[in-house]
């Protein structure tokens, strides 16, 4: 595959993450179709919930489940899914300590929300990145049937390890966005991912990315 001027990808390497002990924290919409694609990619993943329904869910779906402090303990990478009002009482009360015991860690958001406005700030010892996918999770596993990708947004907050934006790549790949026909991923910053949400009110952003990948 190819990318054009270093601002859209349509592939990663899945090898960077296949070791890793991915664990996907929220277990709503994104979290299960983000779990599901990630684990018939062939990725070692688990989830974290509280216990509630979803857990029981990702329980009947076959996932391990954890409560979220354990999930973060035992995992390599993380996914924050959770809904923007609520990532930062959890991040900060179930898995800033885990983190912070990590030689080396990588958390990602699905969303530059919290970053950008300094609700959440992660240890600079981790990566932290962000994909973040520009459609709904039933639009997504609706593509995934047909083997299609969809577009997603990557940025990189901290890159301690070098490989930040590859990581950022291989799970834009390994939660289906590329590496398929129709999928791009735009390399962007949470800062914009943030405005871009705020625009979404007045502007629809596949669209946009569309018309972007067309000029």
């Amino acid at each position: 595959m190819t990318q054009k001027e270093g601002i859209f990808f349509f592939d990663g390497d899945l090898d960077l993450i296949r070791e890793k002990r991915i664990a996907v924290i929220g277990y709503g919409n994104q979290g299960r179709v983000q779990a599901m694609i990630l684990r018939e990619n062939g990725l070692n993943v688990i989830v974290g919930n509280i216990k509630d329904e979803y857990w029981e869910r990702a329980v009947e779906d076959g996932f391990q489940v954890y409560d979220i402090e354990e999930a973060t303990r035992l995992a390599d990478m993380a996914l924050l899914l959770l809904p923007d009002e609520v990532a930062p009482e959890v991040y900060h009360e179930k898995m800033e300590s885990e983190i912070k015991k990590k030689a080396h860690f990588i958390l990602d958001f699905a969303s530059g929300y919290n970053i950008a406005y300094g609700l959440i700030t992660p240890p600079q010892n981790i990566d932290v990145i962000m994909v973040a996918p520009r459609m709904f999770a039933w639009g997504i596993l609706d593509l995934h049937k047909q083997k299609k990708g969809y577009p997603v947004l990557l940025g990189v907050a901290q890159d301690v390890s070098g490989k930040a934006w590859e990581y950022a790549k291989a799970l834009a790949k390994g939660i289906g966005a590329i590496g398929r026909p129709g999928g791009v991923a735009l390399k962007s910053s949470f800062d914009e991912e943030t405005l871009l949400d705020l625009l979404s009110e007045h502007v629809h952003i596949p669209l946009l990315i569309a018309a972007m990948i067309a000029s």
